[in-house]
């Protein structure tokens, strides 16, 4: 099962349809586009590209300092999401509202749907996948092995090595975006972003 189906049947897929008044089939598609370079995000701040040191459980310490778990839940509670601590979890993980423009536009070319919907989709899927990460992780995230690293090396299909890349976890969608086989789409699109601004 891949984390759309994971999201959908804890039922952030039909909140988010609900929230942005879009049928949830839309809201799964834009989500199938838009999680490969949120789950980049997420690795990159694991492997510690971004984050110094702090690898898995710098993303552990991050993941609760942003909310943890209670992320999750306020996207599948009745009142509206507070997308606020979702373009926090952007900024921590993407750096830069470019880079969120970036991977809204460049899944609008590749599913047809608005741009525009896109980038009101994505705060509300990171707020998801940080809160659903959280609660699987639990306290482990230090363990590298089982919680978080094993969490982020399943979505992401694999061990985070090359060779699985993100295919396990999404589908081709993954092998698509990254373009230089490394198993994180997000530098591809960074890649973008910058030549787009060039």
């Amino acid at each position: 099962m891949n984390l759309t189906d994971i999201l959908a049947q804890a039922g952030g897929i039909e909140a988010m349809a609900s929230q942005l008044g879009v049928p949830p089939a839309v809201a799964k598609q834009g989500a199938e586009a838009l999680l490969p370079a949120i789950l980049g995000g997420f690795k990159k701040q694991a492997t510690g590209a971004e984050a110094g040191a702090g690898g898995l459980g710098g993303l552990g310490g991050l993941l609760g300092q942003l909310g943890g778990g209670g992320l999750l839940d306020a996207v599948l509670a009745p009142q509206p999401t507070p997308v606020g601590q979702g373009n926090d979890v952007l900024g921590q993980i993407f750096g830069s509202k470019d880079v969120s423009r970036t991977v809204a536009d460049h899944a609008a070319g590749q599913t047809g749907l608005d741009s525009g919907l896109l980038k009101q989709m994505l705060p509300i899927l990171a707020m998801m996948v940080a809160g659903y990460m959280a609660k699987q992780g639990g306290g482990q995230a230090q363990g590298g092995s089982g919680g978080l690293g094993g969490l982020l090396g399943s979505l992401l299909g694999g061990g985070g090595g090359a060779s699985g890349g993100l295919g396990g976890g999404l589908g081709g969608l993954g092998k698509m975006l990254d373009m230089d086989g490394d198993g994180n789409p997000l530098d591809d699109i960074i890649g973008m972003a910058g030549k787009l601004r060039g």
